[in-house]
Formats: C-alpha cells, sequence, structure tokens
C-alpha cells in the first residue's frame, strides 16, 4: 500500500482523490492554482466523512493532507501521482511533463482523464512507461469503479502497481486492456447521453422526465446487475439466449439516433439549463451533492447486505479497515 499519494488539480474529482486516499491512511499533497483550493478541499471533505459515517466505517487514522504551491513539492516524495486536470490535451501533457521531470522514478503516473488515450498522453514525458489513465466515477470517496488503461509505451509493472495500489484504497479497478477513446464507461453513458439529447431536442421528453425513467426504472437494475446481467433475468429460464432472440430484432428498428447528435447550439443549451433549473434549481450544488451521496450510502448498504456487486467492495473496505474478517 502506498504511504504518499499527490494529487495535481482539486476541483470535483481531484479534491474526492485526495479525500478517498487520505480517508485510508494515505498523506496526500495537493496542488492546484485556484486560490479556493483549500475551502473546496474542506467541503470536499466534509462530504466524505459524513458519507464515511453513514456508511458506519470504522474511524480511522486520517493520512495528512497538504496543499502545497507547486507541481514539483507536490510530487517529490509520491509513490503515486493522480494528475486530475481540466480534460484539455495540451494542459494535461504540460502538467504530465512536469510531473514526470520531479516525481520519483517507481512513482506511477496515473491520468484521472474521462476519454483521452493514454498514448496521446505520453509524448511529452522522458518516461512514458509509468503513466497510464486511472479514470474514476463521481463521487471518488464512495464510489469504487476506476478504469485502468495503459498507452503503447505503459509497462506492465506499472499497470500491476496501479491496480494494486487502487484496490489498497477500497475500488474496484477494472483493467481497460485495449485502449480506445473514452474506455468502456464512458462509452456507454455517452450512448445514453446523445439519445437523451435527442429526445430533449426533439421535444420528446424533459431532463426530469428522462431522469425519472432512469432513477425511477432501470437505472435501479444497473445499480446491482449491470446491463447483461439484467437481461439474462429478464430472460427468464431461457436465460440470455432466450432474451436476446427476442428482443434482438429490435435493434433493426429506427428507435434511437445513436449514429447523430443534435448541435448544441444556443436553443439547445438554453433549453437543458431551464428544464434543468425547473427540475432541481431549489438546490445548491453541495446540497445535492448531500442528497447523492445519502442515496448512494443506502444504495451500497443495501448491496452489502445482499453481498452483490459494488456492496462486496464495500464489506472488503470495512474489513481491510478494521483489520478483522
Amino acid at each position: 500500500m502506498v504511504k504518499k499519494a499527490a494529487v495535481v488539480g482539486a476541483g470535483v474529482i481531484g479534491s474526492a482523490w485526495a479525500a478517498r486516499f487520505a480517508l485510508h491512511g494515505v498523506d496526500v499533497s495537493v496542488v492546484d492554482p485556484n486560490p479556493e483550493t483549500a475551502r473546496i478541499i474542506d467541503e470536499v471533505f466534509a462530504n466524505a466523512r459524513a458519507a464515511w459515517s453513514e456508511l458506519e466505517l470504522p474511524p480511522v487514522t486520517e493520512g495528512a493532507v497538504t496543499v502545497v504551491d507547486s507541481v514539483a513539492e507536490a510530487v517529490a516524495e509520491a509513490q503515486h501521482v493522480q494528475e486530475s486536470a481540466p480534460e484539455n490535451l495540451d494542459v494535461k501533457r504540460a502538467i504530465l511533463a512536469e510531473i514526470d521531470q520531479h516525481a520519483p522514478p517507481e512513482a506511477v503516473i496515473a491520468s484521472s482523464t474521462s476519454g483521452i488515450k493514454p498514448t496521446c498522453l505520453q509524448g511529452s514525458l522522458a518516461h512514458p512507461e509509468r503513466l497510464l489513465v486511472g479514470h474514476p466515477f463521481n463521487p471518488v470517496y464512495l464510489l469504487p469503479l476506476v478504469e485502468v488503461c495503459g498507452g503503447g509505451q505503459t509497462a506492465e509493472w506499472a499497470i500491476a502497481a496501479a491496480m494494486d495500489t487502487y484496490s489498497s484504497i477500497s475500488m474496484k479497478p477494472l483493467h481497460v486492456r485495449v485502449e480506445i477513446d473514452a474506455f468502456i464507461a464512458d462509452r456507454l453513458l455517452e450512448a445514453v447521453w446523445r439519445e437523451a439529447l435527442w429526445l430533449v431536442a426533439d421535444g420528446v421528453a424533459t431532463t426530469e422526465e428522462i431522469d425519472d425513467a432512469i432513477r425511477f426504472g432501470f437505472g435501479l437494475r444497473w445499480a446491482q446487475m449491470g446491463l447483461f446481467e439484467t437481461y439474462r433475468a429478464a430472460g427468464g429460464e431461457g436465460g440470455v439466449e432466450h432474451f436476446i432472440r427476442q428482443f434482438g430484432p429490435t435493434l433493426s428498428l429506427p428507435w434511437s439516433k445513436l449514429t447523430d447528435v443534435p448541435e448544441l447550439d444556443d436553443e439547445l443549451i438554453d433549453m437543458l439549463v431551464s428544464q434543468s433549473d425547473a427540475q432541481s434549481g431549489e438546490y445548491t450544488a453541495r446540497e445535492l451533492e448531500r442528497v447523492r451521496d445519502r442515496n448512494l450510502v443506502g444504495i451500497l448498504k443495501a448491496l452489502e447486505a445482499n453481498n452483490w456487486a459494488a456492496g462486496q467492495i464495500l464489506a472488503q473496505q470495512r474489513i481491510r479497515l478494521t483489520g478483522k474478517a
């Protein structure tokens, strides 16, 4: 298990990474040019601690979190560096090159990018063999999945080290074996997102109606069985073969617009913003985060009680933090 980590970029994702590491006893150095970084870290940590309390996880001796002024200072002693800068290729390349220059030789450098191939990020590095993608999901301090993807020059030892590090902080590392844009999860989310944009643009449904279709229906199934296992169960005694033979022919019907995307012009953006404001505009960002976290805690605890899906990771996390099986 790593003892010292660095987080470069402390926005929504980076600050939650810092919380995840620190709540597992890992010391974390954080660097971000935003003068509000310390306040953001404090607020995110408050949410993370509240969520952990509701999960009834045992108290831990938190790792020290230090906000520093430079990348060089942040990564100087790190065993694992998590880059979480804005999703801009040129910005990330410049930051990663600086990290590579100052991080210890044995340190793994992981990018939180949600879609950029790691090979595209390796060109600016003197030591590209230690660069990979470690793509998490928000909120990082609660959701266990992290997609691990190597680039053309990534060494096997770096992949193995990253998988071990993420496991040690109670995550579910998913090795994306084939390097593709947006990896696995965001490919799926992009398909749903495109279709949702068409439904709004065509006046078929509002943002709230689309969210209702997800949260009151298949979203609950996906939380514990995903896609293929859900369809297997839906096939009854005939299993997945029966389901595919029955519903597979619908794939040839013009049900979706996945090969196209509506233009995100000002009119559509204004429509999305106004509908979203009507849906949940009475909540501040922090209030929405706390509601989200409490709901996720309830789902995770229910899954843990059934020893299923993400609940298994929570059970392992409890054992890891108590030291008892």
